[in-house]
């Protein structure tokens, strides 16, 4: 995971009072009705090639992120002037209207970022809208993709293999797929307890875009934290990678099975739990998760698929992430 390194300084300067440019985001764009064509039609961003955030533009990191063959990813709040999100025990910031989550997704090319593609949450007076943008060879700008896109791309992985991919953009409604509850769009990914990591809560609260730092009873552990307890770490990577629709309101509740962190039946995160809609998604297995036995558990079976049609999640990867399988396996492994 490749934090920006000048977090802190780059806080700083998007609330900085002596800011120099001429304009802000774009608070009308955010609000009106349309679907603006070009991500610089928002202003997010100071520079052409989306690095330098403007003014209330706020980058952030998750302590453990969603997996998307593995690109690098850079995240963005934004809460108009004059208003504040609100703490909500250790679960999702409840975001005032008019603010925005910002996320561009890229790869490493010839040792320097290349960014693929920014989507963006905009939080209008009707609810949240969910839109992609491409970016263009020239890094110059990103254009909206409704209809999502195709993107070939050649990487080396955490391990030194190189990789080729198809990379996916979602259309506008395979993003609504992840980010439904309750049939509504919503965020998915900063809930507090996922954002401790680096001192992020205070330092939102010290800036005014929360009113308080919340309250966080379950931390899910920092990607690679080693020192956490097993459990902690698997808990918390299904609680990223798959709750946002394995939830009791989310797209997949008809499965029954439910991922969320602070569930506690073992029968509703998968222990012993026979599949209720897997279709062929259930192979030759007889339980979502088969303690002490994970070759055995439809879970790790459909994580290690890429059949369209057996493969979980179903939309945001294209190759399996073996540290990701590797970590609930041992999970599994050790259960009794």
């Amino acid at each position: 995971m490749r934090w920006l390194a000048s977090a802190c300084a780059i806080v700083a300067l998007a609330f900085s009072a002596d800011a120099r440019e001429p304009a802000g985001v774009a608070d009308g764009v955010i609000l009106s009705d349309g679907l603006p064509r070009m991500l610089s039609d928002y202003r997010f961003f100071k520079d052409a090639s989306g690095w330098q955030p403007n003014e209330r533009v706020v980058p952030y990191q998750l302590n453990m992120p969603l997996f998307s063959d593995y690109a690098e990813k850079y995240r963005y709040i934004y809460v108009p002037e004059g208003a504040q999100a609100k703490a909500n025990g250790d679960g999702l910031l409840d975001f005032p209207v008019g603010s925005a989550l910002i996320k561009s997704f890229g790869y490493e090319r010839n040792g320097k970022p290349m960014l693929l593609e920014t989507r963006v949450l905009l939080h209008r007076a009707d609810g949240w809208l969910a839109l992609p943008y491409v970016w263009n060879e020239a890094q110059t700008e990103a254009k909206l993709k409704v209809a999502g896109a195709r993107i070939p791309v050649t990487f080396t992985d955490p391990s030194g293999q190189q990789r080729s991919i198809s990379y996916a953009v979602p259309n506008k409604n395979q993003c609504k797929e992840c980010h439904a509850l309750s049939d509504a769009v919503t965020p998915i990914g900063p809930k507090a307890r996922n954002l401790t990591h680096g001192g992020q809560l205070e330092q939102f609260a010290q800036l005014g875009l929360i009113d308080r730092k919340p309250e966080v009873a379950y931390r899910v552990p920092v990607w690679g934290e080693s020192s956490a307890p097993l459990k902690d770490r698997a808990r918390g990577y299904l609680d990223v990678n798959c709750a946002h629709c394995h939830n009791v309101r989310g797209s997949a509740s008809n499965s029954g099975l439910f991922l969320t962190y602070e569930e506690e039946m073992p029968v509703r995160i998968g222990i012993h739990k026979r599949p209720v809609a897997a279709g062929r998604g259930s192979g030759t297995h007889d339980f979502d998760i088969a303690p002490g036995d994970p070759d055995g558990s439809i879970m790790i079976y459909r994580l290690n698929s890429l059949d369209p049609g057996i493969s979980m999640p179903e939309v945001g990867r294209s190759i399996v992430h073996d540290e990701g399988v590797a970590l609930l396996s041992e999970w599994i492994g050790e259960m009794e």
